[in-house]
């Protein structure tokens, strides 16, 4: 690739986004004679910054990249406090540092990047500036149209009406399927996804803030049954709920069934009655004040985020050529569907814990792990933020090499990964919209990109 780091770096990370299994010995060309990086680089910015970058597309067991990573972020936040970076790269520093480029939503970053950085460069092309600006307002009006579909769905439904206990997150759960399904061809994903994800909100409600234990077993074994005869041992706010659940889902079905010749209903049914399992798991950990391992926890809190749920939905709404072997990889949890799960759970985890906690909820990872090891929350947090960086190196794996899957499948797991960042990164902005949620709602879905140009 050369002895241009920038270059090399740049190429490095976009052919691995784009699939290709690049080595990570091109950067042992800027490496000195005892292996580690050359200390001049440290003078080469835009260098390093692309090399930074393209350190967060590491696999597992990658010694350089990992090195690569360490090597660049202690340079570049040091180069930030001494104010010895160059102006127009400051702002794009600052802004790696905070989550880098791979762990960030597409469509938002698109939008910073015409807005914040693009708009003041020297050799700005105002005709370039013009389209990039079309392209984000006319994929913004489709996202509106999505809006209005499942905003019909959801006033049609009556959920919000009738539980009062539960949360209305309509428009963060489209938010989500933005997350995995940005691409404008991809409207009728994203309104499957919200669907399924409104739907996992108020389920969740229910175990979490108002079912009793009892209520909570026979709502999981009228699930598990799939029987509208099992509503009858149910009380009237579970009854509507799972008779919400039911025909959502089977009309999900039913529109495979005619399309693709294939009758679902029996995966997507086993999808939601696992996570009703592992809800009530946790249920009854809290009923008997039980803190499980640190293993124990995760092991039912993959399944507990509901990705296993919102990746088979999102499997089915792409109409791919269905496999029995992708199937059951969603099924069982595995691959890229697993890695999604965990980074989800781990970011949910760090900003949400203390939050549901008071409200009266199970430990969560940090406090399991302080449990069993003694740690300090400092510690335990660390620790965290380590496995998430870990997982990341998983998901970068088998987004390559996982053949089981159409490649917008794959880019939806990336997605669900992503958008967990977002909405996890200060505090629980899914739970409790905060101001940055509701900005980004703003950004996405309502407030097109000035179409005047403003050159100088």
């Amino acid at each position: 690739m050369g002895d241009d780091l920038y270059t090399t770096a740049l190429q490095f990370r976009l052919l691995r986004q784009l699939g290709f299994e690049v080595s990570e010995d091109v950067f042992n060309v800027f490496k000195d004679d005892k292996g580690d990086f050359k200390a001049s680089l440290c003078e080469d910015t835009k260098g390093m910054l692309s090399l930074y970058e393209a350190s967060n597309l590491a696999f597992e067991g990658e010694i350089v990249m990992d090195k690569a990573r360490t090597f660049t972020t202690m340079h570049l936040m040091d180069a930030l406090k001494g104010k010895s970076i160059e102006q127009k790269l400051e702002r794009q520093v600052e802004h790696a540092l905070k989550l880098p480029f791979h762990w960030r939503l597409p469509r938002l970053e698109a939008r910073w990047y015409i807005e914040e950085i693009y708009l003041r460069e020297e050799d700005m092309n105002p005709l370039l500036f013009e389209m990039a600006k079309l392209d984000y307002n006319m994929v913004q009006a489709i996202y509106q149209t999505n809006v209005k579909a499942v905003s019909k769905w959801w006033r049609k439904l009556g959920l919000g009406e009738h539980l009062s206990f539960a949360r209305d997150r309509l428009m963060e759960s489209f938010l989500w399927s933005i997350g995995l399904f940005s691409e404008p061809e991809f409207g009728q994903s994203r309104e499957v996804i919200t669907r399924a994800f409104q739907l996992v909100t108020t389920i969740d409600d229910i175990f979490d803030l108002y079912g009793t234990l009892e209520e909570l077993v026979l709502f999981t074994d009228a699930v598990e049954r799939w029987d509208v005869n099992a509503m009858e041992q149910l009380p009237d706010y579970m009854k509507i709920s799972f008779l919400a659940l039911f025909n959502t889902v089977n009309e999900m079905a039913y529109d495979t069934l005619k399309e693709q010749g294939w009758e679902i209903t029996c995966y997507l049914k086993k999808l939601w009655a696992d996570l009703c399992k592992a809800y009530l798991v946790e249920a009854k950990w809290y009923n008997n004040k039980y803190t499980p391992t640190f293993d124990e926890y995760l092991n039912n809190a993959v399944i507990s985020i509901a990705g296993s749920v919102t990746q088979g939905h999102a499997y089915f709404s792409l109409k791919p050529k269905i496999t029995k072997e992708a199937l059951e990889c969603i099924e069982n949890n595995q691959n890229v569907v697993r890695w999604e799960a965990m980074i989800v759970r781990l970011c949910n985890d760090l900003e949400t814990s203390k939050a549901e906690l008071e409200r009266g909820d199970v430990p969560k990872s940090i406090q399991c792990y302080m449990h069993e090891t003694g740690a300090s929350e400092a510690v335990a947090r660390e620790h965290i933020r380590g496995l998430i960086s870990d997982t990341w190196k998983k998901m970068n794996k088998d987004s390559i090499s996982c053949s089981l899957f159409p490649e917008p499948f794959i880019s939806s797991a990336l997605g669900g990964a992503r958008i967990s960042h977002y909405y996890y990164q200060d505090n629980d902005g899914f739970g409790d919209p905060n101001n940055q949620t509701k900005e980004r709602i703003m950004l996405l879905l309502v407030e097109p990109i000035s179409t005047h140009v403003i050159v100088g």
